[in-house]
């Protein structure tokens, strides 16, 4: 039950073109502003005056067709290194924008291209892989230019006209893109796909359009149980970012949602017991971790957690107990006990001391005399 780099024990599915290492000063969306204005072609555009993220038009495309966020596009894209290494390449590769479906340089960029535009676009690592890069082909703090040419780009499909396996297929995908953020430690792109993967995942108005069973008689209800299924893992793994994050209470929502429906969820009791004791709230955490423990008594993991919150408390205690005795003056009391105890100790000393010192000056002179 792995915490750091695995969700649910999943694996995620190698994505296309990714992200950046380094979200934390970073908007992650396609709605930064960039700067519009009419540029001529083979000119270089410095779209946030960093010089971190450039667009040269190769070929214009249509006027006024440029996409909007969470348009469906569909691209063909070939990236390459500054030594003119190919890393990625894609034919009609199909994206939302806006979604983190893309590194955040193309997820900027994009929404400048007009539909049958060519253009490159010089992407530096702090938009595109980063201090991680991308093992083995991307390595880190790697500048990449892709050749994009925007094929299409049209309005998602309104929820409530997909079929339920069509909003699982969907919700699955940004899940597993979530993954992968997560395994980057990419915590805040990995929580814009989950909460993504819920829009398809969870109910809304007017109900989920059920397809038929084969014979067409009735729904078939099991495609319901299985979007119940899917949408509980992401609340798993939306919980699970959300801590790495500290946004404990979110978390903790998160996992709420998970144990209402399945109040036996492994993983949702371990997070919740992690939740609650980063909280500072240990007492309440070690029944939730003991009984995680008890449903998979086989796991180290929940061992380990469980072991570390009990002798946390058990110091706790002794400090508590420490606080309320000086609370009350008893170390005062005690010491002074102490105090009066070595005095008394002293004197019977020194007593014994001189007594014996009197006792040899008597047997010395009694020998000398004796000696005489």
């Amino acid at each position: 039950m792995a915490e750091e780099k695995e969700i649910n024990g999943e694996c995620t599915a190698e994505v296309k073109p990714h992200e950046k290492n380094d979200s934390s000063d970073q908007k992650s969306d396609a709605d930064n502003p960039a700067t519009e204005g009419a540029v001529e072609e083979n000119e270089w555009l410095d779209i946030l005056g960093s010089g971190q993220l450039k667009k040269k038009v190769i070929k214009a495309g249509e006027n006024d067709s440029r996409p909007e966020r969470y348009h469906v596009c569909v691209v063909n894209i070939q990236g390459t290194l500054e030594d003119g290494t190919v890393v990625e390449k894609y034919e009609n590769y199909r994206f939302q924008l806006g979604d983190a479906e893309v590194i955040q340089g193309l997820d900027l960029a994009i929404p400048l291209m007009d539909v049958g535009e060519e253009a490159d676009i010089l992407v530096g690592p702090r938009f595109g892989y980063g201090t991680i890069g991308r093992p083995p082909d991307i390595p880190p703090n790697a500048e990449i230019t892709y050749r994009v040419q925007l094929l299409s780009s049209e309005s998602e499909t309104p929820l409530e006209n997909l079929s339920a396996l069509e909003r699982k297929r969907i919700g699955n995908m940004k899940r597993e893109r979530g993954n992968w953020w997560y395994s980057r430690d990419e915590h805040n792109f990995a929580i814009q796909c989950y909460r993504r993967a819920l829009d398809f995942l969870d109910d809304i108005e007017g109900g989920i359009l059920v397809e038929p069973d084969q014979d067409g008689k009735k729904p078939n209800e099991d495609e319901l149980q299985d979007l119940l299924e899917d949408r509980l893992k992401v609340y798993n793994n939306l919980a699970a970012a959300q801590l790495k994050i500290k946004a404990y209470d979110s978390a903790l929502s998160s996992v709420q949602t998970v144990l209402r429906c399945q109040p036996k969820n492994v993983k949702a009791l371990f997070r919740k017991g992690k939740i609650l004791a980063a909280r500072g709230d240990t007492e309440a955490a070690i029944p939730v971790l003991r009984l995680a423990s008890q449903l998979e008594p086989e796991s180290k993991v929940i061992h380990q957690e469980l072991s570390q919150l009990v002798k946390q408390k058990k110091k706790d205690s002794e400090m508590e107990k420490n606080l309320y005795r000086r609370m009350l003056g008893q170390d005062k009391v005690d010491e002074n006990s102490k105090i009066d105890s070595r005095s008394k100790y002293s004197k019977i000393s020194w007593g014994l001391v001189l007594g014996s010192l009197a006792t040899m000056c008597v047997g010395i002179a009694a020998y000398k005399f004796k000696l005489v």
